[in-house]
């Protein structure tokens, strides 16, 4: 399994769970889930919009969830993933359905003291579930406040296909 399948089945999960609108901060990490949700969206399944700071990112994201349609934020790994703390916290005290996706290293790759190594899972604290997700599965979004999906993704982290979702 790659870093591609495991994003491709991450996009169709947020689309079985009824996002409709996917945020993308771009950066390397992420890459695998912007090209998936990038397919997804020239199929007509969502609607993508990019925005390059994560904090604009993750309230934009809200937003649309707020009063549009669910959305997604996906993020790359280590401060990224901190820069959408202020988002996530309004969608967990407001009870709002937020999606949140960070790409993330591999396990053997997290702690090495850089700044993208940081060790995401439970960085948004008790209020906000996390799924660790390493390969394909089923995922549960939560329906009365935000879920973080932290995504290991391994190199290489381009598809060597395109998606036909």
């Amino acid at each position: 399994m790659t870093s591609t399948d495991l994003a491709r089945s991450v996009v169709r999960a947020l689309l079985d769970g009824g996002v409709t609108e996917v945020v993308v901060a771009p950066g390397s990490r992420n890459a695998p889930l912007s090209f998936a949700v990038y397919d997804a969206a020239q199929a007509g399944l969502l609607r993508l919009h990019t925005r390059i700071d994560e904090r604009s990112a993750g309230f934009l994201a809200l937003g649309l969830t707020k009063v549009h349609a669910r959305a997604a934020v996906v993020c790359t790994s280590g401060t990224a993933v901190a820069n959408l703390h202020p988002a996530v916290l309004e969608a967990a005290h407001a009870g709002v359905p937020l999606v949140a996706v960070t790409a993330d290293r591999p396990a053997r790759l997290r702690g090495t003291s850089a700044n993208q190594t940081t060790d995401q899972l439970g960085i948004f604290g008790p209020l906000v579930p996390t799924a660790n997700l390493t390969e394909p599965g089923p995922v549960h979004l939560v329906e009365d406040g935000p879920t973080h999906l932290n995504v290991q993704l391994d190199d290489p982290l381009v598809p060597t296909d395109r998606w036909q979702p």
